[in-house]
């Protein structure tokens, strides 16, 4: 394993960190508050180790194979969440590390946990650090130096990208993977440019703009209002926002089609018709199904469509309280909690590709059951999938399953109602943020012990990486020289 060419990219990872925090220093002067003292530090203090990374250590072969491209990105998302929380712990906003750790692994990891009951106590540099937070590891900060930082990693950064990007399928959409890594940051930013400028016209401030842009880009769903998107009223805020939630959670490959002037290609996306048709359906079954607690039909659609858009791009933003919903409405939540949203999009869950993959080949095997000499394969958009990315799929689904009851199981030691301890391993592992009962949207992770935390951390940071790069952490035979 090419282990200097891993810490060449973690320096890289802490300079860019560093010089991120200097958002939140500005926003701290622009509000004449202290706390951007500690972004200042924390940043200059990254800013050194990261140079002192890549400029002592700085490796001869800058070839990177899939083993130390998973295990590099792993170790940028880990060390991104143990410095994030730093200024968070040194002001004393948030008095206890495991806390601070706990919020900023959701942060990066876009789940939107929180354990802070009243954010706006925050100031307002730590609430533009939390935000912030979304956006970078919405698209990944791995994606972004791909972008920034020629040759990282040579020909072969193409394992970089399949560990940071969401989804079964990442193949070279574009022949070079910096001009691909733009072109995706390019849409990113665009989008969260076009968000912030509508809200703006709606007669949102500008710090409370920026911040909800930069949430909802990440599908991170961190708000700087006690109580969330509701505290912005009127339905032009909350049904921008749903809509850009549903855009972000699309595969972002749509939209360079789209710009490459493809568009009956982009349109015969099996996973875009399933996404919009899951959205559809459950809006209008769970709108049907609260009618009754709202005054007007509108308002019912207008609740459902805006939590429906939440939680299949597992965002997590809220406008109320759903633990007083129907149990059918509440468990179509639960469903598409699990679902997520497009492969190679800013959102997190299971991902509809691999549902249609799975499905798919269940599909062949009773086929096959009933006529053994057919040769079938399994087919996505016109073209063949492959026999590795069908076995992936399916150790995707076994370990999947097997870290959602462990964590479960461990998460029910304390002895917390059912619902709150199963909906918050689900939001967590599907790095949705807010689940039923005690996390509800409502509700907050405070209560849970240090124990649990731990392991609701390893759950979002396992969640966002797609599982196999940071169990490959764990496993002492990846570290050896082959």
């Amino acid at each position: 394993m090419n282990k200097r060419l891993i810490l060449y990219i973690l320096g890289w990872v802490l300079i860019c960190e560093g010089a991120a925090m200097q958002l939140c220093t500005v926003t701290s002067l622009v509000y004449r508050e202290h706390e951007g003292l500690y972004f200042l530090i924390t940043g200059a203090v990254c800013a050194l180790l990261g140079v002192l990374a890549v400029k002592v250590k700085k490796p001869k072969n800058m070839v990177l194979y899939q083993k130390a491209g998973f295990c590099a990105t792993a170790l940028s998302w880990v060390l991104l969440s143990f410095v994030g929380a730093l200024p968070f712990f040194l002001s004393g906003e948030i008095p206890h590390y495991v806390d601070a750790l706990f919020e900023t692994v959701s942060g990066f990891t876009t789940t939107g946990a929180t354990i802070l009951p009243e954010v706006e106590k925050l100031s307002h540099g730590m609430l533009m650090w939390r935000s912030l937070m979304n956006w970078l590891g919405g698209m990944g900060v791995i994606v972004f130096l791909l972008a920034l930082i020629p040759k990282l990693g040579g020909q072969q950064n193409i394992y970089l990208m399949r560990a940071e990007s969401p989804g079964p399928i990442v193949g070279k959409a574009l022949p070079k993977m910096r001009h691909y890594a733009l072109l995706l940051y390019g849409i990113y930013f665009g989008l969260t440019l076009l968000e912030c400028i509508l809200l703006l016209c709606g007669g949102m401030d500008l710090f409370n703009a920026v911040n909800t842009s930069f949430a909802t880009a990440g599908t991170g769903g961190f708000g700087v209002r006690n109580t969330n998107i509701a505290a912005y009223e009127g339905y032009y805020f909350q049904t921008v926002i749903a809509v850009f939630m549903l855009l972000f959670g699309v595969n972002f490959s749509f939209y360079i089609l789209l710009i490459s002037r493809k568009i009956g290609q982009a349109f015969k996306m099996e996973e875009l018709w399933w996404y919009s048709g899951t959205v559809l359906v459950f809006t209008i079954v769970i709108g049907f199904n609260i009618m009754p607690l709202y005054p007007t039909v509108h308002e019912a659609f207008h609740q459902s469509f805006f939590y429906v858009s939440s939680i299949i791009t597992t965002t997590g933003f809220g406008i109320g309280d759903v633990n007083h919903w129907p149990e059918l409405s509440k468990a179509l939540i639960l469903v598409i909690t699990f679902t997520g949203a497009m492969a190679g999009s800013t959102g997190g869950g299971f991902k509809f590709s691999r549902i249609i993959l799975l499905l798919k080949e269940v599909k062949k095997e009773f086929i096959l059951l009933v006529h053994p000499r057919n040769v079938r394969s399994v087919k996505m958009d016109g073209k063949k999938i492959s026999h590795d990315t069908m076995r992936s799929t399916s150790v995707y689904l076994v370990i999947y399953v097997a870290i959602f009851f462990l964590s479960f199981v461990l998460v029910s030691i304390e002895g917390r109602d059912f619902l709150t301890s199963f909906t918050s391993v689900a939001a967590t592992l599907n790095n949705t943020g807010p689940g039923l009962s005690m996390v509800g949207p409502v509700g907050n992770y405070e209560m849970f012990t240090p124990f649990s935390k731990c392991v609701l951390m390893f759950d979002m940071l396992a969640g966002r990486l797609e599982l196999f790069p940071l169990l490959l952490v764990f496993i002492p035979a990846a570290w050896k020289k082959s």
